[in-house]
């Protein structure tokens, strides 16, 4: 089940549950749409993957037992804000390579 972190790793702005701006790797590593955008260029500064949205977990039990307050999302936070020039150099190298490639 996915963690649904509550920020963004980058810039800490929060990404509550039901937020259409966060966006997540394969590790559930966690930012903003425009952190991923504007400063990661849909590289994952962790891990070298590509990012997607984050799927919003349904507030009401629609199936039993099944609802954000059944399953929470997480609390704990992961702020390491990203070198621009060290993932510049990083991303270089593997930006031009389509995600599902890398």
């Amino acid at each position: 089940m996915l963690k649904l972190k509550p920020g963004c790793e980058n810039c800490d702005k929060p990404l509550p549950p039901e937020s259409i701006e966060a966006r997540i790797c394969s590790y559930e590593c966690t930012f903003c749409a425009d952190c991923v955008d504007r400063v990661l260029q849909n590289v994952c500064p962790n891990c070298g993957g590509g990012f997607e949205r984050r799927p919003v977990r349904p507030v009401n039990a629609w199936v039993e037992g099944v609802s954000l307050r059944d399953q929470p999302a997480g609390k704990d936070k992961t702020h390491k804000p990203v070198n621009p020039e060290q993932h510049a150099e990083f991303s270089r190298q593997i930006a031009s390579v389509l995600p599902h490639n890398r």
